[in-house]
């Protein structure tokens, strides 16, 4: 059965042009079944022998052991894709998905920090005894002026930032392309991090002469490592929930609605190319009305 995995993989490689984390999350995701499959009283060796209801059952397998609903569901569109390549192959005579609906992830609402959480977090970032932290205030202060990505903020060159201008450009997914503005701070932040600290940092790396945050060894600092010391600041802001990169791009967009900016021009911010995504955002504006209502209303 794996044979017939790694072909689905290879197929996804050569023709749909699939990036190597989408590719590993297709193959997590349809071990995850075959396991289910090989080990299951009927012990199935073969993708023609498997039926309807060996896939409901997988579905209910998911829900017991407590997947999300966004996990069942993707692991389910997986196995959709697989079966109908199948079938398409002529692997398989029948394929055992037709029937069987996809469950409804739902569109989760996005964690914000508050305006005081920010402060709190940009206060204690900006009291730096170190290179890597005052690149780490420049980081944060950046990331929440712009609204940026984690793999947007890493990503960014020397080039990229016009302090000048006060404005930061990056391309986001699909290598589209926007300039952002950013507040006078974040651009002070940016020029004595650039002037002062980064130059401490640079080694010989080819990489590091392109790259704008470099770790101590010189080269451009990974996601992984700045969540780790974002998770670190937090902690020394006394900040007690979990604070992920993501985050900060949420608070960037649901205080900017709350200062009254629209939402076409959010859009436009965060690089979304649909604006119902951005739409996600009115749910989070909509509890701080409700809030303010409810503290503000004599008769609330």
């Amino acid at each position: 059965m794996l044979t017939e995995l790694e072909t689905f993989v290879n197929y996804l490689t050569a023709e749909r042009g699939m990036s190597g984390h989408t590719l590993s999350a297709y193959r997590n995701d349809l071990n995850a079944l075959v396991d289910f499959l090989v080990s299951g009283k009927e012990k199935i060796s073969n993708w023609n022998n498997v039926t309807e209801q060996n896939v409901r059952d997988y579905i209910s397998d998911l829900d017991n052991r407590g997947y999300a609903a966004s996990s069942r569901s993707r692991k389910i569109a997986s196995a959709k894709s697989f079966f109908k390549f199948l079938k398409e192959e002529q692997i398989i005579d029948d394929n055992p998905l037709t029937a069987v609906r996809q469950p409804r992830s739902g569109q989760p609402i996005p964690k914000a920090m508050s305006v005081e959480e920010v402060d709190r977090l940009l206060e204690a970032s900006s009291k730096a005894d170190s290179s890597e932290e005052a690149r780490d205030h420049a980081m944060v202060e950046l990331m929440y002026a712009a609204g940026l990505r984690v793999s947007e903020l890493v990503g960014l060159n020397l080039r990229d930032v016009d302090l000048d201008a006060g404005t930061v450009r990056t391309f986001g997914k699909g290598a589209k392309e926007r300039v952002i503005p950013i507040y006078d701070s974040a651009g002070d932040s940016i020029a004595e991090y650039v002037t002062y600290t980064r130059p401490a940092l640079a080694s010989d790396d080819v990489d590091s002469e392109e790259a704008l945050f470099l770790n101590r060894r010189g080269s451009r600092l990974t996601r992984q490592a700045f969540w780790l010391r974002l998770n670190k600041l937090a902690t020394k802001a006394g900040i007690s929930s979990k604070i992920t990169p993501h985050m900060l791009r949420h608070s960037f967009a649901t205080h900017l609605l709350h200062g009254g900016a629209s939402l076409r021009h959010l859009q436009e911010l965060l690089g979304h190319s649909s604006i119902a995504t951005t739409q996600i955002y009115t749910h989070l504006t909509n509890e701080h009305v409700r809030s303010e209502y409810a503290r503000a209303h004599p008769r609330a």
